[in-house]
């Protein structure tokens, strides 16, 4: 399905030079944060004062402008969100980039037209996800980095009803996590992803232990860190699937990043664009003469590449290259996406080391190496790697050789054979600051100009612009019959395409002017500038969104039994009868046998294999015919998977616990749980789910501390939730296979050999902790913080605000181990230990120990 118009080329901006970097190398959109609410809060951002000027600047170039307002919002920073959402939609601001369901609630509340796009962050994998945003109100939405071109495909015909647009990340660093469900930074740190202090633990060493033992992979160590996604090669498919908007990644990059990727998509996707619509006529709107042609550009067929010139591949690499690949766009290649030999910038490959002598190093080079470049010698070792500037390059028949700076590079420690990458270009680096320098525009929108007039009448000029802005100009003199020199077209077209310094150029001009008539020059000009004028102020102004001045973010709060909603404080604590009761999740059917000797009524379960689940079922109402089994189906569902949730379903459990959008529709007539993947974090997004989904309980989010879990119990009926004190934090959710990236030469399961079922597989991070890694029904792996964490000590405050459900996680406790952390659990409930000395105990019993986790950080 190609769509009638070409894509939108969005580019990151994480300050004003970044902002005019993308426009000057001509990106139709930019994205942007503030200084709080995004998902990169280490970059510079833009402040609320910067809006308005933003703004302005953007549209007089015939730019847009989308915030990213893409975290979780916390119950007390609801009404701060509020006043963020009111200060982007009165300045105008074309489009808010969210990912917490409660603000898109708040957003379509506030303003009946200001566009919401559905970020990357919410995990959208499928067209129920897409339904799930357009009924939130969305006008676009991010897809999830790991859909293929199939699966877009797929998800377009699916949703063909809605025609919701869709955008796709096309070029920059891939998280290895799925967006939205990376809970690594804050395990490890308390900096969480789903708030814009990713830490990066994605790109840190890891070794593997294979049922127990150290497993040699030569130089792989960075075994969570993909390489970066170039969807250059796909550019063609990527047009023809019908995607709205392709995005560029890259807000903590510098302006010299957004220049070089801008230009180099902004020109391959012209091109890509006029080559697809020769051969598409329904694409060209003026093109009868192709209409005889059929399209053979359909994702049926063979895909059609795009070969990135030389010139286009050195440039992306030099912008920034952890090593450039397709990422999932050609579906998944475990091999390819990950090689674990480095995490950092590499850049350009300039060959291998030949020789090195006392001052120089012998190179065949692949590129051109010039004085002044920067290069870096990969031993393999990315900590100890030599590297810095070329002082002089002497070239020998096909090799050169390479000399530098005294005591800039310990040549002692290169050897031949080391890869050699060329990592700066300050030349390159020079004419990319120039591409944005100065205050002239360097990128010209086309306008239509048309004139009309008869003899002795004013002149009427009439400019139109790409977005609909109309400026019509009339001449102070009348037209005269000319004795010599008539206006002619070309004598038109030389007086008003003098547009250079503005941000316009002639497209097209018609001639409705009667024959032989004359004005004189001056007034040719100052109708020019009068239509400039007036087509520039008419950009500039902030675009008009509806907005409420009544409703308040207070309207959305669920119904609270007669507590106070926040921001008041209660004056009692709420009051129920209810006991407190635990509520074990298992992972394999010992642990379930163990759990099921208790006395415990509810129980959830998660089992690798879905076919397994009728064994759990009749495993429970065999032993424990009271207690209500729910189970989990896999946390991710992409088109095709939908035979896995009949697996789950046709095991006939008491419930489910629902992880995504399409478990919310697919098993919406039976008993659910909403787990922590939904992402509730304030009481917005937990109405939302309780009484649109009709859950029966959700699981607070794992960003939440103690403080803000607090909150939202004073917010929210207590009893709606599930609170998890006992888990190993699932840290990395990820489409990646590390079982068959290195422990088969295979690309997926198809030919893996399934490692996964046959060993036990640990990764140690740096610090010698063993992180345990599971895979599940769709092959997506998940590696768990190898130190279990408990809220043990938190457990009274909590009871206190009315919270009675608490969840503990198993992960690969024996059922021993699993029997003594549910009695201490249960001595804690009933007042017989405090959660202190449950921490300790536990922490002698446990040989990872057992921390306290991220309750008590932030």
């Amino acid at each position: 399905m190609t769509s009638q118009h070409c894509p939108e080329l969005l580019a990151p901006a994480g300050n004003w030079d970044c902002a005019r970097a993308a426009v000057e190398n001509g990106t139709d959109a930019i994205y942007f944060g503030l200084d709080r609410f995004n998902a990169r809060m280490r970059s510079q951002n833009f402040t609320e004062a910067d809006l308005p000027d933003l703004m302005a600047f953007l549209h007089s170039r015939g730019v847009k402008g989308y915030v990213t307002f893409n975290t979780l919002i916390f119950p007390k920073e609801l009404a701060a969100a509020e006043r963020y959402l009111r200060t982007m939609i009165t300045a105008g601001v074309d489009a808010a980039i969210v990912q917490d369901v409660g603000m898109c609630r708040l957003i379509r509340h506030l303003s009946p037209d200001f566009p919401i796009h559905g970020s990357t962050q919410m995990t959208v994998t499928s067209a129920a996800g897409v339904e799930f945003a357009n009924n939130l109100g969305a006008q676009l939405v991010v897809l999830a980095r790991e859909c293929s071109l199939k699966d877009i495909e797929k998800i377009q015909q699916q949703t063909q009803e809605i025609a919701l647009p869709l955008e796709v990340f096309v070029h920059g660093a891939l998280c290895v996590a799925y967006s939205g469900q990376c809970l690594t930074s804050e395990s490890l740190g308390g900096r969480s992803a789903n708030r814009g202090e990713c830490a990066q633990a994605c790109r840190m060493t890891y070794d593997m232990k294979v049922d127990g033992e150290v497993v040699e992979l030569g130089d792989k160590q960075y075994l969570l860190s993909p390489q970066d996604l170039s969807g250059l090669p796909v550019l063609p498919d990527l047009i023809k699937s019908g995607v709205s908007c392709l995005k560029i990644e890259g807000r903590l990059k510098a302006p010299e990043y957004v220049a070089n990727v801008t230009r180099v998509y902004r020109q391959a996707l012209d091109r890509a664009w006029q080559d697809i619509a020769l051969v598409q006529p329904e694409t060209r709107e003026q093109s009868p003469e192709h209409s005889s042609k059929l399209s053979t550009l359909t994702l049926g067929n063979p895909p059609v590449t795009y070969q990135p010139t030389a010139d286009e591949r050195y440039n992306l690499e030099m912008a920034f290259s952890r090593g450039l690949y397709t990422g999932w766009f050609r579906g998944i290649n475990n091999q390819e996406l990950v090689h674990g030999r480095f995490a950092k910038k590499r850049g350009v490959y300039l060959g291998d080391v030949v020789r090195v002598t006392q001052q120089q190093v012998e190179l065949k080079v692949l590129v051109p190496v010039k004085a002044g470049d920067g290069i870096v010698f990969d031993s393999g070792h990315p900590d100890t790697d030599q590297g810095g500037r070329i002082y002089g390059v002497e070239a020998r028949g096909q090799h050169v050789w390479l000399s530098f700076g005294k005591h800039d590079i310990d040549l002692g420690q290169v050897k031949p054979g080391y890869k050699v990458w060329k990592t700066s270009d300050p030349e390159l680096e020079k004419t990319l600051r120039q591409s944005y320098g100065g205050e002239q525009p360097k990128v010209h929108q086309p306008i239509e100009i048309e004139v009309h007039g008869g003899e002795g009448e004013k002149m009427v000029a009439i400019a139109t612009d790409p977005q609909g802005h109309i400026a019509k100009a009339i001449s102070e003199k009348v037209l005269a019959v000319a004795h010599n020199k008539p206006l002619t077209d070309e004598k038109l077209v030389q007086q008003l395409s003098r547009l250079g310094n503005t941000p316009f150029r002639l497209g097209k001009l018609t001639n409705h002017l009667a024959e032989g008539l004359i004005l004189p020059v001056s007034e040719l000009n100052r109708l020019r500038r009068g239509l400039v004028e007036q087509l520039l102020e008419q950009r500039e102004r902030p675009k008009v969104w509806g907005l409420d001045g009544e409703r308040g973010y207070g309207d959305l709060l669920p119904a609270t039994d007669g507590l106070l909603a926040y921001p008041q404080e209660q004056s009692s604590a709420p009051k129920t009868s209810t006991q407190p009761t635990l509520i074990p999740l298992v992972r394999n059917l010992p642990q379930l046998r163990a759990v099921l000797a208790s006395d415990l009524t509810t129980i959830y379960c998660e089992l690798e294999n879905p076919v397994h689940y009728r064994d759990a079922v009749a495993l429970t109402r065999e032993l424990n015919p009271g207690a209500r089994l729910y189970v989990a189906p896999p946390r991710i569902t992409k088109p095709g998977e939908q035979y896995i949730l009949k697996q789950v379903r046709q095991c006939d459990a008491d419930g489910y616990l629902v992880r995504n959008y399409d478990h919310l529709a697919f098993f919406a007539d039976r008993p659910c749980i909403g787990d922590f993947s939904l992402n509730v974090a304030n009481p917005i997004t937990a109405n939302y789910f309780k009484t649109e989904f009709g859950l029966e309980r959700l699981t607070a989010s794992y960003d939440l501390n103690v403080a803000q879990l607090m909150d939202l119990l004073k917010t929210t009926p207590p009893d709606w939730f599930d609170i998890t004190v006992h888990q190993h934090m699932p840290m990395f959710h990820m489409e990646h296979c590390v079982f068959c990236a290195f422990l088969s030469e295979g690309t997926d399961f198809t030919n893996c050999g399934r490692p996964c079922e046959q060993h036990e597989v640990v990764l140690c991070d740096r610090t010698g902790t063993e992180h345990i890694l599971h895979a599940d029904a769709g092959c997506r792996n998940t590696l768990y913080n190898g130190v279990a964490q408990t809220g043990a000590e938190f457990i009274p405050r909590l009871m206190e605000q009315g919270a009675r459900h608490f969840r503990i996680d198993f992960l690969n406790e024996s059922p021993t181990q699993v029997k003594q952390i549910l009695t201490h659990y249960q001595q804690l409930l009933q007042g017989q230990i405090t959660g202190r000395q449950l921490w300790q105990t536990l922490q002698l019993s446990n040989q990872l120990g057992v921390t306290r986790g991220t309750l008590e950080k932030k």
